[in-house]
């Protein structure tokens, strides 16, 4: 709605300052200004036209970009799932390997560590022999009706017989 300033306005420039004329029409500013302002406005109607048309070339382009890029998303995660699944073969193959180089590595300490056993019980098992024998055969041929003093002294086993 106009204010009171531009309803004065309209009746300005009616004519020149003097008497009154018979007759006088105010001047029709709002026309006036239509007049003027029509071109640039026409003007105005074609670049919104413009814009409307680029607006939408724009989001057809958008919408086909992001098909596009859904597409080659869709592409790209198909090939890493297929190229997981052959990385997950080779790392099993790999890691299959590694166990069994291990395993046969523990498997050959293994069979050392037992040879070394053996061998160091059978030296122990000569020097030990020796000695149980050289002990058995002293108690055997000790003196005669004495009995070994001390904690090793046991009584013979008998079966069916009873310990006393």
């Amino acid at each position: 709605m106009p204010g009171f300033r531009e309803f004065l306005a309209r009746f300005r420039p009616a004519g020149s300052p003097g008497p009154a004329v018979a007759g006088a029409v105010p001047a029709d500013r709002s026309r006036e200004l239509t007049a003027e302002l029509e071109a640039p406005l026409a003007l105005l109607d074609e670049a919104v036209s413009q814009a409307t048309a680029m607006r939408e070339t724009a989001s057809r382009e958008a919408v086909a970009r992001r098909r596009a890029a859904a597409l080659q998303a869709e592409s790209v995660v198909r090939a890493a799932r297929e190229r997981a699944q052959e990385v997950r073969r080779e790392t099993a193959a790999r890691l299959g390997e590694e166990a069994r180089t291990q395993g046969l590595r523990a498997d050959a300490e293994a069979e050392l560590a037992v040879r070394e056993m053996r061998q160091r019980a059978l030296g122990r098992t000569r020097a030990l022999a020796a000695r149980l024998t050289a002990q058995v055969v002293d108690e055997l041929t000790g003196p005669t009706g004495t009995a070994p003093d001390g904690p090793r002294r046991e009584t013979p086993w008998v079966p069916g017989g009873s310990r006393e």
